[in-house]
């Protein structure tokens, strides 16, 4: 997308009647308003990466990790386009003139596209996999989805970050240097942003904490501006990840002061400082440390998008007809399903023992079948209405058919939501809620109603309407411990993100003794006490009067309890339904969190942690059937022999529990693929913090995974064929390939063709140590079949697919002999077919 100055445009004219102090105050990321100029007030920083996130109810669709196992271009294009309307529905409820708070604007810091390498990274669940192709293709799809199809008028504007070599760990994110070969930057770090500029052409770019070879990102002129602008032809503003700029002085010490890190930063390439940084800027214009003219050039890019969106300068908004009502709309909770449903990965299926027939007895067992966390991942919207695992299997197969335990905590240590199970009003489980306007407890309350458990979002969104910024909630009811032992009881407020001068107020009661009281200022509030397993009268009230985010009843319980509940359901079931995995508590961006298996945020085990492995193997001696529903946002190593059934459902967004119910069922025939390798164990990985790819990713992993990448089964089975195997094609051109996929089950199904291009055989150069490309993924296309059907398909694998990069960097298109799989998979997982495919000449003018 051009956001181009004109001699005559308005930008120009405003920057030049602008002091050096106005300037600055405009390139950070909470620009105030200029009225002398005739600019309000503007946050840039909005949140979109699977939905428009912390600004009141949005469409909640699955983690972006879930819509890359979708492999569909076509519907993350079509999220995109819901998260850029629900933007401006938001945008359009004010005058365009009005000031905008943090997450109200139009410019979204999304998607992610930095590469998945690791399966220890606990932002990975942000990204789109492991794969440069893959990540690439989706980037584009949701970048033109936000910015939709007029370059000049954008109905939002996308970002795409980290730019570039970003994947962990979160400890020490922000001064950590990486040291990537030529090789690996070419191949791996940098296609999928290429591919966001050249293809999708994003309108913004976001830089990243980490510094590249001593250099840190978001000073890195030879990638932000040589990279950036001149090979790749950008037109965009760029912005610095937050407070990325004051860590060029004050985490790397490449710089000694503020003033030299503002200057450094902008001219290496960083226009916009999320942060306040670039107050330095007219310091360091006085010391000669960058030009004025430089700091405008920044500045117009800034500013010219904004004009561009239709926000300022008097420009043409022609996306003013979208309503303040277009959010959370019919047609938006229909895409949000229709992706749970493809997102879903069904890793193994022995014995066919799903779908499940009607009339079965279920047990659902696991703390992440009823929590709202789970469904929602990080950087979320608040959903309407969403449907928890346990909620959706309870709506297909009938409550009256199902148990629910919670059976575990999720690692050791680690609190989980307390369930309905311990939660008891007038002889049912849950508490009676009661609603009061205003935050005054004296007064009727407005609304009474029973609440299954205390797991609230309500991030600039009431929990019911006309409650108005101030209001208060009171729950009532009993504790029910599962037995005897200590517990640990918490009220957990996940705190508002920026300028917090005030949080909401709690009052807990327990055993009709007061046993916390105060304010939400550290985000949480924790008792504990040992039980003897009697019931206790429970009241809880809340003051909401902040914007902190909501509130959820945590509790560590003792172990054997909840062992036992599990078991007793498993028992008086036909089968058992465990829903297993992580949370957003465990894994996430720079997270509080340090139990057995995690560490801020990221993960140092990569199995399930031990309490859940207890679980099943509990389960599993019941001699009951047993299908296991793995919700996490990176892989898991759980042992294939521990269940009959597993589904990978990721974060699976608002209509998770519908999804995946309707997976069990047989309504919806699973057609997820991975978009990651599921490694065996953790010393099948490299060091965390080797940023090298060797070994790393199906690419180059010569181990053996659980689970490959690509993998995902079906209720049905495809066969694949071809009339000709040999394909020869010239250096520089794009070949094509003829396939003939058919269904060839009995149920109607959408299968996810892929293409691989093994190459010949590559040697890095002497003395280095170069990892060795076992296949790449050059193509790829989903295709409805109903039974019998055959759709014969047509791939274009373009030339820089069917490139490889040297171990200098080079990346060219170079003669041999090489082999295509074309299937459902990888080679030796799938079906499919094999072509032999020659390339003749040379072509060596790629690198750009």
């Amino acid at each position: 997308m051009a956001l181009l100055l004109l001699a005559a445009d308005p930008v120009t004219a405003t920057i030049a009647r602008m002091t050096i102090e106005e300037k600055a105050a405009q390139l950070q990321s909470s620009a105030p308003a200029d009225r002398k100029i005739g600019l309000p007030a503007y946050d840039w920083w909005s949140e979109g990466l699977h939905g428009i996130a912390r600004n009141g109810h949005a469409t909640v669709f699955p983690q972006a990790i879930g819509m890359a196992a979708t492999w569909d271009e076509d519907l993350v294009h079509r999220i995109g386009e819901v998260v850029s309307i629900e933007a401006r529905a938001r945008f359009n409820a004010g005058p365009v003139g009005a000031d905008r708070r943090i997450y109200e604007g139009l410019t979204i810091w999304s998607p992610n596209i930095n590469i998945f390498r690791d399966p220890r990274w606990g932002r990975g669940q942000e990204t789109y996999g492991e794969d440069p192709y893959l990540t690439g293709r989706l980037g584009v799809a949701f970048v033109t989805g936000i910015q939709g199809p007029d370059p000049a008028h954008p109905r939002a504007i996308a970002t795409p970050k980290h730019f570039a070599v970003h994947s962990g760990p979160e400890a020490g994110r922000d001064g950590f240097d990486v040291d990537p070969s030529p090789q690996d930057l070419e191949a791996t770090y940098l296609p999928a942003f290429r591919m966001a500029v050249t293809e999708g052409h994003a309108g913004s770019l976001m830089c990243a904490y980490n510094a590249i070879g001593g250099v840190p990102a978001c000073a890195n002129k030879s990638l932000l501006v040589d990279r950036l602008r001149h090979d790749w032809g950008f037109q965009g503003f760029t912005v610095s990840d937050c407070d990325a700029v004051g860590n060029v002085y004050q985490f790397h010490h490449y710089r000694r002061d503020a003033a030299a890190a503002a200057a450094a930063t902008l001219r290496g390439g960083t226009d916009l400082n999320c942060g306040t940084t670039y107050a330095a800027l007219p310091q360091a214009t006085a010391r000669g440390l960058v030009t004025t003219a430089e700091v405008d050039a920044a500045l117009g890019r800034a500013l010219a998008a904004r004009r561009a969106l239709g926000i300022a300068f008097g420009a043409d908004n022609p996306w003013a007809s979208i309503k303040p009502t277009d959010v959370v709309t019919p047609a938006h909770h229909a895409i949000a399903l229709e992706a749970a449903r493809e997102s879903i990965v069904l890793l193994q299926n022995r014995g066919n023992r799903l779908p499940l027939a009607a009339g079965t007895r279920i047990a659902v067992v696991g703390a992440d079948a009823d929590d709202l966390g789970v469904l929602q991942g990080n950087y979320h919207g608040t959903a309407v209405a969403p449907v928890t695992p346990l909620e959706g299997i309870r709506q297909r197969f009938g409550a009256e058919r199902v148990r629910y335990a919670q059976g575990s905590v999720l690692a050791d240590g680690a609190p989980v939501v307390v369930p309905e199970t311990a939660l008891r009003a007038d002889g049912a489980p849950g508490l009676i809620a009661e609603y009061f306007a205003d935050g005054d407890f004296t007064a009727k309350p407005i609304l009474s109603r029973r609440e299954r458990r205390i797991d609230v979002d309500h991030n600039r969104a009431s929990p019911i309407p006309g409650l108005g910024a101030r209001w208060g909630v009171r729950w009532q009811g009993t504790l029910v411990p599962p037995g005897p032992g200590p517990y640990r009881l918490i009220l957990d407020a996940p705190a508002c993100w920026k300028d917090c001068t005030t949080h909401d107020v709690a009052r807990l009661w327990l055993g009709g003794k007061q046993r916390a009281a105060g304010s939400f200022n550290k985000g949480r509030m924790e008792i504990a006490w040992d039980s003897d397993g009697r019931p206790l009268p429970f009241r809880l009230e809340l003051d909401h009067r902040s914007e902190d985010e909501g509130l959820r009843l945590l509790w560590v319980p003792p172990a054997e309890p909840l062992l036992k509940q599990a078991v007793a359901a498993a028992r008086a079931s036909d089968v058992v339904v465990a829903v297993v995995g992580l949370s957003p508590d465990l894994e996430g961006e720079a997270l509080s969190v340090s139990v057995p298996g995690f560490i801020g945020g990221d993960r140092s085990d990569i199995a399930l942690p031990p309490p859940q492995a207890k679980l099943l193997r509990a389960l599993q001696a019941t001699n009951k059937p047993l299908v296991v529903v793995l919700t996490s946002g990176s892989a898991v190593a759980v042992d294939p022999s521990a269940a009959d059934a597993i589904l990978a459902a990721w974060y699976p967004g608002e209509s998770g529990g519908t999804a995946i119910a309707d997976t069990l069922a047989g309504a919806n025939n699973p057609s997820g693929r991975l978009p990651v390798t599921f490694y065996a164990q953790t010393a099948d990985l490299p060091a965390f913090v080797d940023y090298g790819m060797k070994e790393r990713t199906y690419r180059y992993f010569t181990g053996r995974p659980l689970w490959p990448f690509g993998h995902g089964l079906s209720f049905t089975r495809y066969t694949y064929g071809a009339r000709t195997p040999t394909i020869t094609v010239a250096a520089g051109q794009p070949a094509t390939v003829d396939v003939a996929v058919t269904n060839a089950g009995r149920r109607e199904g959408e299968e996810v063709v892929q293409a691989y291009l093994v190459p010949p055989a590559m040697t890095g150069a002497p003395g280095l140590t170069t990892p060795v490309l076992q296949r790449q993924l050059v193509g790829f296309r989903r295709v409805a079949l109903m039974p019998g059907a055959t759709e014969q398909m047509c791939l274009t694998l373009d030339p820089r697919s069917l490139s490889l990069v040297e171990p200098d960097g080079i990346r060219a298109v170079v003669p041999g002999a090489y082999r295509l799989f074309v299937g459902g998979g990888q080679p030796g997982d799938a079906p499919g077919v094999w072509f032999d495919l020659r390339i003749t000449g040379t072509r060596r003018d790629l690198a750009k």
